[in-house]
Parts: structure tokens; sequence; C-alpha cells
């Protein structure tokens, strides 16, 4: 058997517990929390600009899927930046949250449970065993983005802000930040869980999550609209700013949307809020 394929099972076996599906080895993927193909139909919805010679910082980089797609792409140099999920024994707090949701429960964010070990930094390990099994230079930095030093971090020519805006309690600051992390005539590209609220007249709005409404998670704050975050991006100090087309549906959003569609049908309620993921390009 070739010898990658065998050390790339050996890493599912060491680390059965992964967000991203990456192709480790020919045939041999990890287990994400949805397939691959559509981890891949996201970048490529995410239309990135042309990475070649570029470099890259991918802001809560996680098991990597996008650094290790960035490096692929041609850019120079991906910083892949995360402390959160590095620093949660994913296999044990993703095991009590299965548990949990089947019995109706639910359970603190993972900062607040017992999976949190900051010192030993479990959740990043699968990200370590993929980038030495796909022979990566991808540069993995720990820390909060909303307290690194940004002068130390350093600016880049393409920031990847994705799936992580909703969970910060300060949306406002953190895309200051990602300005402040991006070169002059650099571009963030921001996906984030959005909100659509029929009948507000195109005003910005942000739904926020008090507790765990939005998807029995804890750790999820915010949900703005399509001109909240076009006005954030601008107050932060971007100059150009495009909103792409909403992201294609998993099964799971094509299910929840057609519930939607036949709960506003039924009761008749203009004001539903309509979840989306909402991907903007913002150049400084």
């Amino acid at each position: 058997m070739n010898s990658s394929i065998t050390r790339a099972r050996a890493v599912l076996e060491s680390h059965p517990e992964w967000y991203h599906s990456i192709e480790l080895a020919p045939g041999v993927v990890t287990p994400g929390r949805t397939p691959l193909r559509e981890w891949e139909a996201e970048l490529r919805d995410l239309r990135l600009p042309d990475l070649r010679g570029k470099s890259v910082l991918d802001i809560g980089a996680y098991d990597g899927f996008f650094s290790f797609a960035a490096e692929r792409l041609g850019a120079v140099r991906v910083v892949a930046l995360d402390h959160y999920a590095w620093s949660t024994d994913m296999v044990g707090y993703m095991r009590d949250w299965r548990e949990a949701r089947s019995k109706g429960q639910t359970i603190p964010a993972p900062h607040e449970s017992r999976h949190w070990r900051p010192d030993q930094l479990p959740g990043r390990r699968p990200f370590d065993a993929a980038r030495e099994l796909l022979g990566s230079k991808v540069e993995p930095v720990l820390g909060d983005f909303m307290s690194i030093d940004l002068e130390s971090l350093g600016c880049f020519d393409v920031v990847l802000f994705l799936g992580v805006l909703y969970h910060l309690d300060d949306p406002l600051e953190a895309v200051r930040r990602v300005a402040r992390a991006t070169v002059d005539g650099g571009v963030a590209v921001i996906e984030t869980e959005a909100t659509e609220i029929p009948g507000t007249g195109g005003r910005a709005i942000c739904e926020f999550f008090p507790g765990q409404e939005l998807n029995n998670d804890a750790s999820n704050w915010w949900a703005p609209n399509a001109q909240a975050l076009r006005g954030m991006c601008r107050v932060a100090g971007f100059r150009e700013i495009q909103s792409l087309p909403a992201r294609r549906p998993t099964t799971f959003m094509r299910r929840a949307a057609k519930m939607v569609k036949r709960m506003m049908a039924l009761s008749r309620l203009s004001a539903v809020p309509i979840r989306y993921r909402l991907i903007v390009h913002a150049t400084k």
C-alpha cells in the first residue's frame, strides 16, 4: 500500500474529530462536518482573488482547509491564526455536544466547558498532523485575533475572515482589526452567518443571539444583514465593498430554507428572519 495512504489513515485513527474535510492522501479524507465536495464548493463561492505571489492571513484557521487551499493556489506566504478551536479538546467537547443535542439539552461554550485546555492545545493537533502530512509551509500562529498585536502579526495582501465574525461579541471592532491587517490595495474576504428580515426597509440590522438560539451554540452572537456588514466595512476604512451572491446552500441549509418558507406561508409573519451565509469582498 502507498506509504502516504498508510500515514494518512494513521492520522485519522489518532485524530477522529475534524471540522474541515481535507484530502490527506489520494482517497483518504478527514471526516469533516460536511463532505469535501461542499468545502470545495464554498471555496469556489468565495471567488478569491488571484493568490499567486500574495501573502494570506487565514483568521480562525481551525483544521486548515482554507490555509492549505491558499497555498495550493499560489500564495507565497500563508499564516494560519487560531486559538479558540486549538485550545479546545474537540473530541470530548463534540461528544458532549452531540449527546446533549440528542436529549434536547445544551452545554456551555467551549471556553466555559471542561474541555478548555489552552495549555495543551489539543484542538491544534489535527492541523499539525495535516500540515506535516501535506508537506505544507503554512505558518501556524497561536493568538486571539481580537487581542493579538497586529503590528507584530503584520499586514497581508489577502485576509480570510471566514465563519468568525458572528462568534465575536464586538463585530465592528473585529472588522476594524481586519482592515488594519490588510495592506493598502489588499482584499479582505469576509464570510459570515447573515440575516434578512422582510419589511425592514433596507435598514442596516444585526440580529443578536443572547443564548444558544443559533445552531444550539453558545458561542454565536450576531448575524448582520448585508447593509450592516457593508456599513461596518466602510466605517473600518475599506474603500470598495462588494457583496457576492449568497453562498450556495448545503443540504441542511436547503432543508432549513424550505422549512422557513413553509412557516412564513402558514403564519404570514413577514418579519420572520431568513438566515443565510453572506460573502463580502472589501478592498482597502
